[in-house]
């Protein structure tokens, strides 16, 4: 059964975080990083080379095979001085960054603005590389971005084009360091497939092809979705209450291939590889349930609060799956494509996974809400063992292996 998260303290999920204990680069070697186990209640110290051996032999692993983009970009102003810009996101009426990455000649984005206060507007910056030129200019501000119209030339070139000639790596804002070279390959997983994220499914980060390959040995099974992440994973939650923080929409991607593989080992323990992967599998639950319960003529979205007020309707997992399954299959559907605003906090009783790998995050973010739904008051714990013995945090820090507490769906 589920509860109502809406009157959570946010200042309940703080905890005090050295900056000496964030990593602010990547080991040199993926798979050397530690790996918390939290089982039982029992706190257990690993490497994430160990990470085959924790995991059962009958289970599977489902990873977000979303790719990130190089969204930052620096312009030079006419008067001297810099404007940092960070693509989130095309208007709406484009669809999702994926589709967006294939548009020639111009396109409008969402986009953080460093220096916004100095972009009069009306005025156009301009970059030139590699015969390209590429012109921004400031629409207009929305909420927490503003709506940047860029065009380029040669007409023909491609959004994903540009990106890659004028782009840098988005590293979280947190690091406090501009992208080096090896960011570019560092920060993506070695499975990494389709692009649009402009921010790493950063769980993956650890994952080695010799890792990859233990687990094929131990026939551990894997798979795949896709997670666009924005920028919004970094929002910071500003508000006393959960209820007053507006959750980001980000885009999904499922092929019906993997619902139906899904239905097939509905009764093998699920790892999900990361709480994007987790809010993916989720999310395709309740899509499942609100398919079954409205029959909609078009693929539905998930909002924020949503599964708090279908929680009284709720079907097993088996029966939300084979609604979706059909419901795909009698429209010709190959993929679940939509987008999803899900914020999972204590009070959420997770329906679709037996463990979940993570990093340590933030203090007051959604994503340690998340954890705390899934191992209860004991997240306390695990991240005061992981400060104590020396764990490293967030995007390039440690891992963490997490099973689902006891008792719940």
């Amino acid at each position: 059964m589920i509860t109502k998260p809406h009157n959570l303290q946010i200042a309940d999920f703080d905890y005090e975080l050295p900056v000496e204990k964030i990593a602010v680069y990547p080991l040199e070697e993926r798979d050397q990083s530690r790996l918390l186990q939290y089982k039982n209640k029992v706190i257990s110290d690993h490497f994430f080379y160990d990470l085959p051996a924790q995991l059962p032999a009958d289970a599977w692993l489902v990873f977000n095979q979303t790719k990130v983009i190089p969204a930052r970009i620096i312009f030079e102003k006419p008067t001297g001085g810099q404007i940092e810009v960070f693509c989130l996101e095309p208007i709406e009426s484009i669809g999702d960054m994926h589709k967006a990455l294939s548009s020639t000649k111009e396109v409008s984005l969402h986009c953080l603005v460093g220096g916004a206060s100095k972009w009069k507007k009306g005025t156009v910056l301009i970059q030139e590389k590699n015969g390209i030129k590429l012109e921004a200019q400031l629409r207009e501000k929305v909420q927490d971005s503003f709506v940047l119209d860029f065009s380029w030339l040669p007409a023909n070139e491609t959004l994903a084009t540009i990106l890659d000639v004028f782009g840098q790596t988005p590293l979280p804002p947190y690091l406090k360091r501009k992208a080096t070279g090896s960011d570019s390959s560092r920060y993506q997983t070695v499975y990494a497939k389709k692009e649009g994220s402009v921010a790493a499914p950063t769980a993956g980060l650890h994952f080695t092809t010799k890792v990859l390959q233990q687990l094929e040995e131990r026939n551990i099974s894997t798979a795949h979705v896709v997670l666009h992440v924005g920028a919004g994973t970094f929002k910071p939650v500003k508000a006393s209450t959960i209820l007053d923080h507006e959750m980001h929409q980000e885009w999904i991607d499922a092929s019906l291939t993997f619902l139906k593989t899904w239905l097939d080992r509905i009764n093998q323990p699920l790892i999900g590889v990361g709480t994007t992967t987790l809010r993916t599998l989720e999310s395709l639950y309740w899509l499942g349930l609100k398919i079954k319960l409205e029959n909609p003529s078009t693929m539905p979205t998930l909002q924020q609060w949503e599964p708090y007020q279908l929680a009284v309707k709720a079907c097993t997992l088996e029966e939300s799956l084979i609604s979706l399954i059909n419901w795909m299959e009698k429209r010709e559907l190959d993929r679940v494509l939509t987008q999803t605003a899900l914020l999972i906090a204590p009070g959420y009783s997770i329906k679709t996974i037996c463990a979940l790998l993570t990093n340590f995050h933030q203090p007051r973010s959604t994503l340690l809400l998340l954890i705390a739904a899934l191992v209860g008051e004991d997240w306390k714990k695990i991240y005061a063992h992981a400060l104590e013995n020396n764990y490293r945090f967030l995007s390039y820090g440690d891992s963490s292996l997490l099973w689902k507490k006891e008792g719940d769906d």
